[in-house]
């Protein structure tokens, strides 16, 4: 074997071994082939509303998407109210709030669909859309919080509480996320809605 066989071929394993660590660094659930380019990409996934009703994510890129795991017995929950009044001023702009009902803290949503969707009625008269309780945390994790959970940082890690918040641009890729206890009307949180809102694409 010459010297330059022997490169071409130490050149090539390492090419395969790059290949390799490659796929392995990507630490994330399936992906849809079509945004595969993005690892910030959320919206792939058909999930149930709380009537029951079958859901597409995808129906909603080309707004801005405010996605929020609920609780109808926690602390946080009159960030309900918030939620509502961001949504009825912003809607016509584009905003889009998604709810998420989890009971993976302290057993703060332990209802089914039909109470959850009674309480929020009755207490706070959500419109904005509401889906069927899913889990956020734990082994149960639903492939969304799988999703959002092992994105690049500064998005990736756990949920921390209820009420925490994910912000995704019209293209349907997450670019902020925001602690539970950052209420609706937040001038941090309300600025970068306002300003995905300005940004038509």
């Amino acid at each position: 074997m010459t010297m330059w066989t022997r490169i071409a071929v130490a050149a090539a394993a390492l090419t395969g071994a790059a290949a390799m660590l490659g796929v392995g660094a990507l630490d994330s659930p399936e992906k849809d082939a079509g945004n595969a380019q993005s690892e910030t990409y959320a919206l792939d996934f058909t999930m149930p509303r709380l009537e029951g009703s079958e859901q597409r994510l995808d129906a909603f890129k080309g707004k801005v998407v405010l996605i929020v795991n609920t609780a109808s017995k926690c602390g946080l929950t009159p960030q309900y109210a918030g939620l509502e009044a961001m949504y009825e001023k912003y809607k016509d702009q584009g905003l889009v709030i998604l709810g998420f009902p989890a009971n993976n803290f302290n057993g703060q949503e332990p209802g089914t669909d039909k109470e959850i969707s009674a309480f929020c009625t009755k207490n706070f008269g959500i419109t904005f859309p509401m889906f069927s309780k899913i889990s956020v945390k734990g082994k149960d994790m639903h492939p969304l919080y799988q999703r959002l959970t092992h994105m690049p940082a500064p998005i990736a890690g756990e949920v921390m509480w209820n009420f925490q918040k994910y912000l995704v641009d019209r293209s349907g890729n997450v670019v902020a996320k925001f602690h539970p206890t950052v209420k609706p009307e937040d001038p941090a949180l309300v600025s970068q809605v306002e300003a995905l809102l300005a940004d038509k694409g």
